[in-house]
């Protein structure tokens, strides 16, 4: 039988909150103090995961750490997000979380997610200062990236297909979003 859990109804949801909720296979976060529940991603959506998790970790300066979910990026009691990949400050790193704004928060789009990481999630990391957000869409492919620029955040590129796109921020990285989909075997 599955466990049931009861959340409060007369207040915004908690890290307290979210750390009760059984592991049962969705995605759980917090987004000013609200639930946000996403399925398990599919094989397209991990293999981008995956390929750009080893493209930033090639690059990657010694004083940071690249991860990928479930990892929480808890930037408040109750905000509580897990990127698919993130890039923080090893100093920052406790072995729970990452109780600050990552250095680079990147989403892969889904159709479950596409809005809530379009919106919700690039507002929130905005807000809590993390200085480049990226989100993929693999069935394009894309890439579209901002970074922080006076506390707003300012579209700095978006390409496509075969296009390359030289990434200055959190360090220098060459990202083709045809390179992250490709099935390279057929």
């Amino acid at each position: 039988m599955d466990a049931v859990t009861t959340l409060p109804r007369s207040r915004p949801l908690t890290r307290a909150d979210l750390d009760a909720i059984p592991d049962d296979g969705h995605r759980y976060e917090l987004i000013d103090g609200v639930l946000v529940v996403s399925p398990a991603p599919s094989w397209l959506h991990q293999r981008v995961v995956t390929r750009l998790w080893r493209l930033l970790d090639s690059a990657c300066p010694v004083d940071l750490e690249v991860l990928v979910a479930p990892f929480d990026v808890a930037i408040a009691d109750n905000t509580v997000l897990r990127p698919d990949v993130l890039v923080a400050r090893q100093r920052e790193l406790t072995q729970r979380d990452l109780p600050a704004a990552p250095v680079l928060a990147v989403e892969v789009l889904s159709p479950s997610t596409r809005r809530v990481d379009l919106t919700l999630k690039r507002s929130r990391y905005e807000a809590a200062g993390c200085p480049s957000y990226w989100v993929v869409d693999p069935l394009e492919p894309a890439l579209t990236a901002w970074d922080l620029e006076e506390g707003a955040y300012v579209e700095v590129a978006h390409v496509w297909r075969e296009n390359t796109w030289r990434a200055e921020r959190p360090y220098l990285v060459d990202v083709c979003p045809h390179d992250l989909v490709v099935d390279r075997h057929g």
